[in-house]
C-alpha cells in the first residue's frame, strides 16, 4: 500500500491550499482516510478523516476552515485549506485505516488506529 500526499506548498496568511492523498496498492476502497500534521517541534495531530461512506470527522478544535473530501474514481482524498494562518505550518501527513470501513470520532482522532502512512506534504504559511 502506498500513499502519495502533494498539494503543499508556501502561502501567505489568509491564502489556501488543496491537499491531495492518492491511496494505491490495495484494491477496494473501504477504509477511513485522514490527514495529520506535525508542526516543529510538536507532536502529530489529528486535522480531518473520512469514511467509505464519506462521513467526515474533525479535530475537536474544527473551526470550518479545512474540509475533507474524496474522489472514491481516483481513490484520492482532499484537504481543501482556507483562511491558512501561520500556526498551520506544518508538514500534513495521509493516512488509511484498513480495519475501518467508517469509524468513530474518537478512534478516527487516534493515530494508532491507522496502518499506512503517506510521506508527507509540508504547508508553509508566512505572515
Amino acid at each position: 500500500v502506498q500513499l502519495q500526499a502533494s498539494g503543499g506548498g508556501q502561502v501567505q496568511t489568509g491564502g489556501s491550499l488543496r491537499l491531495s492523498c492518492v491511496v494505491s496498492g490495495r484494491p477496494g476502497s473501504t477504509y477511513v482516510t485522514a490527514w495529520f500534521r506535525q508542526a516543529p517541534g510538536k507532536e502529530r495531530e489529528f486535522v480531518a478523516a473520512i469514511g467509505w461512506r464519506g462521513t467526515t470527522y474533525y479535530a475537536e478544535s474544527w473551526t470550518g476552515r479545512f474540509i475533507i473530501s474524496k474522489d472514491i474514481a481516483k481513490n484520492t482524498v482532499f484537504l481543501q485549506m482556507d483562511s491558512l494562518q501561520p500556526e498551520d505550518t506544518a508538514v500534513y501527513y495521509c493516512a488509511v485505516d484498513y480495519l475501518s470501513v467508517e469509524s468513530t470520532t474518537s478512534r478516527a482522532r487516534q493515530a494508532s488506529s491507522y496502518q499506512y502512512w503517506g510521506q508527507g506534504t509540508l504547508v508553509t504559511v508566512s505572515s
